[in-house]
């Protein structure tokens, strides 16, 4: 019998990198990211993945840059609603499923912590980020009756910028200088890796609709970060700190604490608890984050 194909666009983005990993042996696999593929272009995206004719789309590409979606509105819609439009219809199209990634900020983030988000709450965003997001996910459901959408929030992994490697560059850089972290904000610390594993199985099982996938328990920003750190065995001086001390231009949520809930009742939950998955990405890792980290500094 022969492998399902799965083709994985924004294949060497953080997630996209660990995607190419989780599916590479199961599953005859292909990718792309920009250049050469433009997903805000319908015929771009046809041009590039017909050829390959896969069974499964996974699209782990996203304008990303919270803040930057307050002003960019016009470039945010192109990636995250015209983007998934554009890949469910190519999917409809090829009898092909798309799996697309999306985050906690389709919802307020007002609730009570630690009561958490689940697939079947509704969404309700507060930033032109979530606001592209959520509406990337109805226009996605809407072209495509095989559409899994894949929610997932704080990812961090080794490939790419992200929060952790941005602690261990500023405590590598003067570990007698104290950090102030967020402590009033409250999520899921999500590692790219395990989010890989857990995407893979959903193209194996075939579903459809909306899945939450975030690492198993939730803590606030300064919480992790004392944990990577700690786990990094880094000098460190960090102190908690609440949002109105650190304004942003678009505001965070106080509740980002999703519940994998249809992953467990369907007995196909492959997250683990964070702490668990943050211990293993460290010993995985270590090294190779310390030397890059060094790198930066380096170069100033």
């Amino acid at each position: 019998m022969s492998k399902r194909s799965v083709f994985v666009v924004g294949s060497r983005g953080q997630l996209g990198r660990d995607l190419m990993t989780a599916l590479v042996n199961d599953f005859d696999l292909a990718g792309a990211d920009l250049p050469e593929i433009d997903i805000t272009n319908a015929d771009s995206t046809a041009d590039v993945i017909r050829p390959h004719n896969p069974d499964v789309i996974v699209n782990s590409a996203a304008f990303t840059d919270v803040d930057a979606c307050e002003t960019e509105h016009t470039a945010a819609r192109a990636v995250n609603v015209d983007g998934p439009r554009n890949l469910a219809d190519l999917a409809q199209a090829i009898d092909a499923t798309l799996i697309h990634v999306s985050t906690d900020y389709v919802f307020d983030g007002q609730r009570q912590i630690p009561e958490p988000y689940r697939e079947s709450d509704t969404p309700d965003p507060r930033t032109s980020y979530g606001h592209t997001k959520r509406e990337g996910e109805r226009a996605a459901l809407a072209a495509s009756d095989r559409v899994v959408i894949a929610r997932a929030a704080w990812l961090y992994g080794f490939y790419g910028n992200n929060f952790i490697k941005t602690m261990l560059r500023l405590a590598l850089e003067d570990s007698s200088r104290t950090l102030k972290v967020v402590d009033d904000q409250h999520g899921c610390p999500t590692w790219s890796g395990r989010l890989a594993e857990q995407i893979a199985a959903l193209v194996t099982d075939g579903n459809s609709g909306i899945y939450h996938a975030v690492g198993e328990g939730h803590c606030s920003w300064y919480t992790f970060a004392g944990a990577f750190l700690e786990l990094m065995r880094v000098e460190h001086d960090i102190a908690p700190c609440t949002t109105a001390e650190y304004p942003r231009p678009a505001p965070r949520p106080a509740n980002s604490i999703l519940m994998n809930e249809r992953l467990s009742e369907e007995g196909i939950n492959k997250m683990r608890p964070w702490r668990d998955d943050l211990e293993l990405f460290v010993r995985l890792h270590r090294d190779a984050l310390m030397q890059e980290a060094g790198k930066a500094l380096a170069r100033g």
